[in-house]
């Protein structure tokens, strides 16, 4: 139950900790000289050897001492407060380095909702291994050794070997229940994170749920891993209340024991009053800071079991650092294979080179592997075999903050923070002003709504729900320019938005590739007519490539998705 690993990170905790356990010793004193005044004091009244005069300094003493008991108990839980706020501190700062470190990979190690339960609560649960466990791991040795001293030197060295013996007893408890706690507490954090797993994909999907009607399925669903998860807690808190019944036992039994042999040792006349009303009233004390320490434990192994998921992740191998920026060049992926699960592959020896300034367009059939193409020049994915290269650097060799200085990706779901139109603007070009986000709003034809609204300072809901699907894109599209890159993806940026939105989109594509490069991944082949290149997937595989007219003219797949949509589309005016 000592973890180096935390010691060794957190290091500035320890004089916390250390200070923590000196005020808790303090403590102890200042009880025993208490105590120990009090048996005097009732020594002399039993003995009628009392007087008025005499009552002064036991009074002083103990009140000195409860005044002091109230400062040392004080001082000692703010150590505890101290050594657990850096703990929180400095772990979390790791688990956000580590995370900037993988990037947008980062899915490739944890999941979303594992990360965020592991860096929040995970992490809380490290507040108590720090400040109340690790502290009373020491003093719970301390005390029943100074206890033993005192006991024997004032009073029966019989008595206090008997209880020192009895006090290992609730460490051995303590031992037994952990072998078989930590496995319970490994499936209790393992089934709590899939079941905030479960939580977040249900509440994110919670309109599509409704739309299909599934919300009730769901709900069956999510309510059998709550009760499995009821009953790995119930199995927690069971075993934790034998530990506890136990360790009552052995404390109270031994603190009952220390008391009888203290009252036979009186009667026998081998002790005084004073020496046996002292040990009596300490017995319990003998076995209570061991008795905290079990009860502190079951806290820290639920921060135990957190940490080992935490330095799980934190132990992910990273990627050696990059140090190669990104050129202007051309984009080549030669012989490319790449598989999600590493069983199914999803492109097959994919072949494509985006010449510099150049408009590049891929097309193909839903599950052609259009989007995963993106994905790995975006470097959110590596490549089984092959390789990438922008100007004839690879792109596993370019850093990660220089490759997105260098391509701006722009999706069908592009992301918003909830904040205002301006601060959105500004993630795509910080030096902005005023003048230049209207200027890119009205190219992208939405400046006129924000006018009509609150300007630049229009309040943006969460991911900007309170903006129709076009306006959206629009603004997207806009930040999109704002970032100035050498490069533009468009991933069916204009996928589910009306007609006027996506012209605007398309004019502003067709502006920029006048002077950017610019690929663009649409299913519908009307948007990409007028490509210098364009590359036709099928099943993974680059099946054709060429110029609109040329694909046209071979009468292969190109020719009959166009064909295809042209009848679709003719049909669907015939409807109107």
């Amino acid at each position: 139950m000592f973890d180096k690993r935390l010691m060794k990170m957190c290091p500035e905790s320890r004089k916390y900790i250390i200070g923590n356990i000196i005020l808790q010793w303090l403590e102890l004193c200042l009880n025993a000289t208490m105590i120990i005044t009090i048996a005097y004091s009732l020594e002399k009244l039993y003995l009628r050897e009392w007087s008025m005069a005499d009552m002064t300094f036991p009074f002083v003493i103990i009140a000195s001492t409860i005044i002091l008991r109230f400062f040392t108990t004080h001082f000692a839980a703010r150590m505890s407060y101290l050594a657990s706020k850096t703990v929180k501190r400095v772990m979390r700062k790791k688990i956000y380095a580590k995370l900037l470190k993988f990037g947008s990979s980062y899915r490739e190690h944890v999941t979303t909702a594992e990360l965020v339960q592991e860096s929040v609560e995970g992490v809380d649960q490290l507040e108590s291994y720090f400040g109340l466990y690790m502290p009373q791991f020491f003093y719970a040795f301390i005390a029943p050794l100074c206890l033993f001293f005192l006991f024997g030197f004032g009073g029966s060295w019989t008595v206090a070997t008997v209880l020192l013996i009895c006090v290992p007893l609730i460490p051995g408890a303590i031992i037994v229940v952990q072998k078989i706690d930590k496995k319970i507490l490994a499936k209790y954090w393992g089934q709590y994170t899939q079941l905030g797993s479960t939580f977040l994909e249900n509440l994110q999907g919670m309109t599509t749920l409704k739309t299909y009607s599934a919300d009730e399925y769901k709900n069956i669903q999510m309510n059998k891993e709550s009760e499995h998860f009821r009953k790995v807690t119930m199995k927690v808190l069971t075993m934790q209340l034998n530990s506890v019944t136990i360790m009552d036992f052995v404390a109270y039994g031994g603190a009952a024991l220390g008391i009888l042999l203290a009252v036979q040792s009186f009667i026998n006349g081998g002790i005084g009053i004073t020496s046996c009303i002292f040990m009596i009233l300490l017995s319990a004390d003998f076995f209570l800071p061991m008795r905290r320490l079990g009860s502190y434990f079951h806290v820290a192994m639920n921060g135990m079991a957190a940490s080992d998921k935490i330095f799980r992740f934190l132990n992910e191998e990273e990627k050696a650092e990059k140090t190669e920026k990104a050129s202007q060049g051309d984009i080549v992926l030669d012989d490319v294979c790449f598989s999600y699960d590493k069983e199914r592959e999803i492109l097959h020896n994919v072949n494509i080179t985006v010449p510099e300034n150049k408009f590049i367009a891929i097309v193909g059939e839903s599950g052609s592997g259009k989007s995963t193409v993106s994905s790995l020049i975006m470097g959110r994915n590596k490549p089984d075999s092959g390789k990438i290269t922008i100007k004839d650097v690879m792109i596993d060799n370019i850093s990660e903050k220089s490759l997105m200085k260098h391509i701006t990706y722009i999706g069908f779901g592009s992301v918003f923070f909830k904040g205002t139109v301006r601060e959105n603007l500004l993630l795509g070009d910080k030096s902005a002003d005023d003048k230049k986000l209207w200027r890119v709003l009205e190219d992208c034809s939405i400046a006129e709504f924000f006018r009509t609204q609150n300007g630049l300072d229009t309040r943006l809901n969460e991911n900007a729900d309170n903006l129709s699907g076009g306006q959206k894109q629009r603004l997207a599209l806009a930040r999109a320019i704002l970032h100035d890159s050498p490069v533009y993806i468009f991933d069916e940026a204009t996928s589910n938005i009306d007609i006027e939105s996506e012209e605007a989109v398309l004019e502003q594509i067709h502006k920029l590739v006048k002077r950017k490069t610019v690929i663009m991944i649409s299913h519908r082949l009307a948007n990409v007519t007028k490509a210098d290149r364009i590359y036709c997937m099928e099943n993974g595989y680059t099946v054709e490539s060429g110029t609109h007219s040329e694909l046209l003219d071979k009468g292969g797949v190109y020719s009959g998705l166009w064909k295809t949509q042209a009848e679709l589309e003719k049909y669907g005016k015939e409807m109107k």
